[in-house]
């Protein structure tokens, strides 16, 4: 900033005018964060392509994991449009996902902890492997 500040006069005429005027100051915020604004969403619609034939060559041309997650993606989804439209208690969810454990897809038996013998196993594996970098 002090380059700007010392070589260039418009630059310190906006600095002089930000401080001296709070409704240029106003102004000139305003426009430093809508003109980038407008900008970005025109040319997000400009790029925003709704194709239908270029839509369904994509699809007919996706991998099968691609398929594969979009379909699991759409099952955890109803799932848990069902679990709010039944007005069920879903914290649990975000408890487990804090805990680093797994949802299962069993009604009512909705965390599966990581087994006790698994966590030792990775345990002792990333200790060897510490021990290994050193």
């Amino acid at each position: 900033m002090s380059f700007l500040w010392e070589k260039s006069e418009s630059w310190r005429w906006i600095v002089r005018k930000t401080r001296d005027s709070k409704p240029f100051f106003l102004a000139f915020a305003t426009v430093c964060g809508v003109v980038p604004g407008v900008i970005g969403y025109c040319v997000m619609q400009a790029t925003n392509s709704r194709n239908e034939q270029l839509e369904a060559r994509l699809r007919q041309n996706a991998r099968p994991e691609s398929l594969m997650m979009g379909r699991v993606n759409r099952e955890r989804l109803a799932e848990y449009l069902g679990e709010l439209q039944r007005k069920e208690d879903t914290n649990d969810r975000y408890v487990a996902a804090l805990r680093g454990e797994t949802l299962t897809r069993k009604p009512y038996v909705r965390i599966q902890p990581i087994p006790p013998n698994q966590s030792n196993e990775v345990a002792d594996k990333n200790q060897q492997v510490k021990k290994e970098n050193k």
